[in-house]
């Protein structure tokens, strides 16, 4: 199997499997929103929100570490023990003394929900490690299976915990904890983990190794968590609540485009590992930089020219004013593209502490430019900061990979995604129903145009798999 087409079979195994929880969220809108006050629900996702920062604290983001390490370790049953071995080893300490300080602290602070939340906390670390170790492993149709399944769970035990039960906001966190547990579960026993587990294995060394190339993403899991975070944190504050509303529904459709983008991301971060070293890394990395930048400009151009469309049918008119923000979103997730390819070639590299300070300058500008601007132009600041952060990132990392990893990046591809952005930007603001199909038709040219290549040895793939099982 050629490297291109590992990667895409990947790719696929893990869609299926993320696209499952991904559009949960969504069919499980009209439950919460009906059964669940507004406070109610707004107490939930900030908890989940914190959650998602103090999950990778807790375990100064070993789960990372573990799955770079295990792709060097395969086929090596003994280099896998100890690598398990030590998992398990600091997963036991970290969990036992994290338990402890949130016990002590939330005695002294009120934390809502607090042994629900303990325990979500905990199955979170679980299931996050575990899934990083299967795809460690090169298992990624467990992975995927292990994903289906926390969505179904989801699912069943949201419906008895708060439409038969009656259970309300415990019931919602109670079903995102049970949903991690079966997945954890799940991964615990396909994947054989007890078997790997010998506490004599402890190697002070190793966790050295691991911690120092674990411990600089600490700060870029931060840092992103601060540029997804801060705009609607600032804009609470500065604006209000209405205009945080405004701008969550402009973020919903660019977050279709970040989705994919982190589906495609897990593939990838494999494949980089694996061929970090081959003899025609550099010609590699190169194609598959160019061939996804490609689908993603594609992607990203596409729906800014559909939102006019799509918008009036999917919004209610009273969030039109979320209409304008998108294209800036739309153009900083497809920086973000860029972003996270370069990411986990640093990675493949065991280069962390390049990522952490990437990441952090993401951050301090998206900050910067939210506290200056956001008085004076409103939401557009938010949207602006993104983009230009991203932006900064994208151009910072892709001279600086060059140290490393010799990428090229067509130049043609780069005119001509200036070029069709800005053309389908100014269509999109002509708010002219005549412009708005012409911007469709071109893009859609564009689009095939663009990614030919792709489509075309797409089909013959297909056309060979069929004609062979004839």
């Amino acid at each position: 199997m050629s490297k291109k087409t590992a990667l895409a079979k990947n790719t696929i195994i893990i869609f299926f499997g993320r696209v499952c929880t991904q559009l949960i969220s969504y069919f499980l809108l009209p439950l919460y929103t009906s059964y669940l006050a507004t406070k109610e629900y707004g107490t939930v996702d900030l908890i989940q929100t914190y959650v998602t920062l103090l999950v990778p604290i807790i375990t100064l983001e070993l789960e990372m570490s573990i799955f770079r390490y295990l792709i060097d370790a395969r086929g090596k049953e003994k280099d896998t023990k100890v690598l398990l071995s030590n998992n398990f080893y600091v997963l036991l300490i970290s969990l036992s003394i994290f338990s402890v300080l949130y016990l002590i602290v939330s005695s002294f602070i009120t934390i809502p929900y607090r042994f629900l939340v303990l325990m979500d906390i905990i199955v979170c670390v679980l299931s996050g490690n575990f899934l990083q170790v299967a795809r460690g492993f090169g298992k990624t149709v467990d992975y995927s299976i292990s994903c289906i399944l926390t969505g179904i769970t989801t699912i069943i035990s949201n419906i008895i915990f708060i439409v038969f039960l009656n259970m309300r906001a415990d019931g919602m966190i109670l079903s995102m904890m049970l949903a991690n547990l079966v997945c954890s579960i799940y991964l615990f026993i396909r994947l054989k983990l007890y078997s790997y587990i010998h506490f004599n294995l402890i190697d002070k060394k190793l966790l050295k190794d691991m911690y120092h190339y674990s411990i600089p993403l600490i700060p870029n899991g931060i840092s992103w968590w601060i540029v997804n975070v801060s705009d609607r944190s600032i804009i609470a504050f500065v604006l209000g609540a209405s205009s945080n509303g405004l701008y969550a529904i402009s973020n919903k459709f660019p977050n279709i485009l970040s989705s994919l983008t982190g589906i495609f991301n897990l593939s990838w971060s494999e494949s980089a590992a694996l061929h970090i070293n081959s003899p025609d890394r550099d010609e590699f990395f190169s194609d598959i930089m160019n061939t996804v930048l490609k689908l993603f400009t594609s992607l990203g151009v596409g729906m800014i020219a559909c939102m006019p469309f799509v918008f009036p049918v999917l919004i209610d008119s009273k969030y039109n004013a979320a209409f304008s923000y998108i294209p800036f979103l739309v153009l900083g997730c497809t920086f973000n593209v860029a972003i996270c390819l370069y990411s986990q070639i640093y990675l493949a590299k065991k280069l962390s502490k390049q990522v952490a300070s990437t990441a952090v300058l993401g951050a301090v500008i998206n900050i910067v430019i939210n506290v200056l601007f956001i008085k004076k132009i409103g939401l557009y600041a938010a949207a602006l900061s993104t983009a230009i952060s991203y932006f900064v990132m994208m151009i910072y990392r892709h001279f600086d990979i060059k140290k490393y990893v010799n990428i090229k990046i067509e130049k043609r591809l780069i005119l001509e995604t200036i070029c069709v952005f800005s053309l389908s930007i100014f269509f999109y603001y002509q708010k002219n129903i005549y412009l708005n199909i012409l911007n469709l038709l071109l893009v859609v040219i564009y689009c095939f145009v663009m990614n030919k290549d792709l489509l075309t040895s797409s089909w013959i793939t297909v056309k060979n798999r069929l004609i062979s099982k004839k």
